[in-house]
């Protein structure tokens, strides 16, 4: 395994970070692909041999059981100090608004709930999941400070959001002399690479580390024409995302495919490596142990520069999709 410094902090990641939205109670939450909690202490614990130190959930996962699952098993497999966590709080809810529940307090509860979860003191890395537009930023910012302070959170990053929103979001924090967004947690792979219009330049220039999800567009860019599995076909969300684009991103899983085969390894290694050239740690859901095994042996794949244009160079542009295309200001 390799690691690396996530953005301007002092955490040292390794350069695959386990996705931990498919551990989880099925009948306790929204996917009904998630796996038990037997199955996912298999995939931590490998994970954990292979060198990965870097697990990502939220509270939204399964209705908080993807965070509960992870940490029960960390505490049992795993030195706190040896791990880095990361999780996520979502905007505030229509009953929290209504019942004049500030942005700050509403960070401060579900943070609570997640180190309770957690069974943790502190995590890692608190993200904000999706732009909050009936929150002032202020507010946010604050609250997102305060938990830093507190001792709470080591350091916060973003998801979902525009490059403006980030550097508009950061600016303020450097006014103010809050804490600054260290990473941000897109949408981003080889059929869907809208973030290198803007966000990959604002990080770039700022040292903010990208950590994008969906890294193998749900199966997508590990799976040959006619292989499936349980996830691709009920996953939902992902065909919402993927399915509209299918015909024009065939052709580059097919580029996908005729590397993997001249190189002799999986399409999944092909797919990351070339994120891996992008970004700082992609973020790889995990169900089975072969999704880690075959993540880990990308980071040790260089593909050359005329490689790297086969992949790319019949991309065309897409619109926005999923949660991007969803939370929109109302």
């Amino acid at each position: 395994m390799i690691y690396t410094k996530l953005g301007n902090s002092n955490l040292n990641v390794s350069r695959i970070c386990m996705g931990c939205m498919g551990f989880g109670d099925a009948k306790n939450g929204q996917h009904s692909w998630t796996i038990d909690e037997e199955l996912s202490r298999k995939i931590i614990k490998k994970g954990l041999d292979l060198g990965v130190n870097f697990f990502d959930t939220a509270i939204v996962y399964q209705n908080g059981t993807s965070e509960q699952y992870v940490g029960k098993i960390l505490n049992d497999l795993a030195n706190r100090n040896d791990v880095i966590i990361a999780t996520k709080f979502m905007p505030r809810s229509k009953e929290e608004i209504a019942g004049g529940v500030s942005g700050q307090k509403h960070i401060e509860n579900s943070l609570n709930q997640s180190l309770q979860n957690l069974k943790t003191d502190y995590v890692d890395l608190y993200i904000y999941h999706m732009w909050d537009y009936s929150t002032p930023l202020y507010d946010i910012m604050e609250g997102l400070n305060n938990v830093v302070k507190a001792g709470k959170v080591r350091y916060i990053g973003i998801s979902n959001c525009y490059a403006y929103q980030l550097a508009k979001a950061n600016d303020l924090a450097e006014k103010e002399g809050f804490a600054k967004f260290i990473s941000i947690q897109g949408h981003y792979n080889l059929i869907f690479r809208e973030e290198e219009r803007e966000m990959a330049k604002l990080c770039k220039e700022d040292n903010i580390a990208m950590t994008p999800y969906s890294p193998l567009a749900g199966g997508r860019l590990s799976k040959l024409p006619g292989e499936s599995s349980k996830r691709l076909i009920e996953d939902s969300y992902a065909h919402f995302k993927y399915d509209a684009t299918a015909k024009q991103d065939q052709l580059i899983i097919d580029r996908v495919s005729t590397l993997a085969k001249e190189h002799n390894v999986s399409m999944t290694e092909i797919s990351l490596a070339w994120l891996l050239t992008k970004t700082t740690v992609p973020i790889v859901g995990t169900t089975k142990i072969s999704h880690i095994e075959g993540a880990v042996k990308a980071v040790d794949l260089s593909l050359n520069d005329e490689e790297l244009t086969f992949l790319e160079e019949l991309y065309v542009p897409h619109k926005p999709v999923g949660v991007m295309a969803q939370n929109t200001p109302s």
